[in-house]
């Protein structure tokens, strides 16, 4: 379940950690729309994991210098190699593990911070937006992207999933973390000293109308849902019956002809 401090629900397998980049590219269009650190010089990306979000943010960024945070010694060597592989980020990067919650950077450091998909895991969220304010200069600003597990509908109703994903989600809870932080994200940056906080819906809303995306984003989902399975079944939070229930449910429903999927996660962006 967890590697360092912070547990991980989903684990830090290669399976894992290959799900972690298909899961970046496959959203790649909805999370970046409003990244922009096209006058930051140097970025830090707290929670950078595998490398996934690095390599995006290289690539548009191509003037940037990005530093990468993690706990996990395993998803830094993961994103060590990934980033190597890569031309255009060459010397322009540099990855460190550490605490979140914090960070061995002098004050003033950076320009910019990312963050996406990692307050969720931590037990502190308030802490780790504070040591990012403090090791942001005067002027600098954060985007912080995070999930709000609430807003999740599929429609043919799925009983087994529903209760898989209550499960999900009060599992998540109770190691520490928080699957409905994203709701939570201009009262947590308000309370660190960020200012001029702005949050922006990222909606995932597909039905008939674009059928080819609503299967590929069911896919999706259902891999992401699956994959805390062995850590829920080793929890006794379900059970493999309930799991494989699951996994019926959701090939029926990404082959139904009117199926529907929904799920809203918060980008906020501030400045110090």
């Amino acid at each position: 379940m967890s590697e360092g401090q912070f547990p991980y629900l989903h684990g830090f397998s290669p399976i894992e950690q290959a799900r972690l980049k298909r899961q970046a590219e496959f959203l790649e269009q909805t999370i970046y729309e409003d990244v922009d650190f096209s006058r930051c010089k140097k970025i830090i990306e707290v929670g950078c994991g595998v490398g996934a979000q690095s390599e995006i943010l290289l690539r548009r960024h191509p003037k940037i210098k990005l530093t990468g945070v993690d706990l996990s010694e395993a998803q830094l060597e993961a994103a060590t190699k990934t980033l190597s592989e890569l031309s255009y980020a060459k010397g322009r990067f540099e990855l460190s593990q550490g605490n979140a919650e914090d960070l061995e950077f002098e004050s003033d450091e950076f320009d910019g911070a990312f963050l996406c998909w990692i307050l969720e895991h931590v037990p502190s969220p308030e802490t780790v937006l504070s040591e990012v304010r403090r090791v942001l200069r005067p002027g600098g600003h954060v985007m912080v992207t995070e999930v709000m597990n609430s807003s999740f509908f599929l429609e043919p109703y799925s009983p087994n999933v529903w209760k898989y994903w209550m499960a999900f989600n009060d599992h998540q809870y109770e190691i520490g973390g928080d699957p409905f932080i994203g709701a939570k994200l201009g009262n947590m940056l308000l309370s660190v000293g960020f200012k001029d906080i702005q949050t922006n819906l990222k909606v995932l809303h597909y039905d008939n109308r674009a059928p080819d995306r609503r299967k590929e984003m069911i896919d999706f989902w259902s891999e992401l849902l699956l994959s805390g399975a062995e850590e829920l079944v080793e929890a006794s939070k379900v059970d493999q019956e309930l799991v494989d229930e699951v996994r019926k449910e959701l090939k029926a429903v990404s082959r139904d002809p009117n199926a529907v999927f929904h799920y809203t996660a918060m980008q906020a962006r501030a400045r110090i």
